[in-house]
């Protein structure tokens, strides 16, 4: 991922107003993030726990999306969305998240199961289970980054309105 700065992070925001965009609580450690370990820079508000942000480089564009934590847990233990991974060593809540444009200025919303505090792109660089011998793990865990970006970009080229 390509670093960005607060104005970047700011200015991405597809699904929020001007006021949620100024009053947004940035990451603590946005100085610090290595920007070549991450798909895409996920964090939860401090201040406001059911509150999540997601950017992320869209067609070259850093784009933004405003989630909101569902109150309830799902009573089994659910997979993420985005990451798929089996041997999830986090929560994964449900989050919903208003459309941009005029449907999310009608209210249409949707939903998905992602990692609670966003540890996707941690999850599909641990080494993954050797299936077999030969199996090539370097392949694998390629594998799991592209399909990470995809699932996690497809989602939010969803919320982008059309107007």
């Amino acid at each position: 991922m390509l670093p960005l700065t607060e104005k970047d992070i700011r200015a991405s925001f597809i699904n929020a107003s001007q006021r949620e965009r100024k009053e947004l609580n940035l990451p603590a450690h946005l100085d610090s993030i290595d920007w070549e370990a991450i798909d895409y820079l996920g964090w939860r508000d401090p201040k406001a726990p059911a509150q999540g942000y997601v950017v992320l480089h869209l067609d070259g564009v850093a784009t933004g999306i405003l989630l909101r934590k569902g109150d309830v847990q799902p009573r089994t233990r659910p997979q993420c969305a985005w990451c798929e991974d089996v041997e999830l060593p986090n929560d994964v809540a449900f989050f919903s998240v208003k459309r941009g444009g005029a449907a999310g200025r009608r209210g249409d919303t949707v939903g998905t199961l992602v990692c609670a505090d966003f540890e996707c792109s941690v999850n599909v660089r641990r080494r993954p289970t050797v299936a077999y011998v030969g199996f090539d793990v370097d392949a694998a865990k390629q594998h799991r980054i592209d399909v990470l970006r995809e699932r996690s970009q497809s989602f939010v080229r969803g919320i982008r309105g059309t107007d």
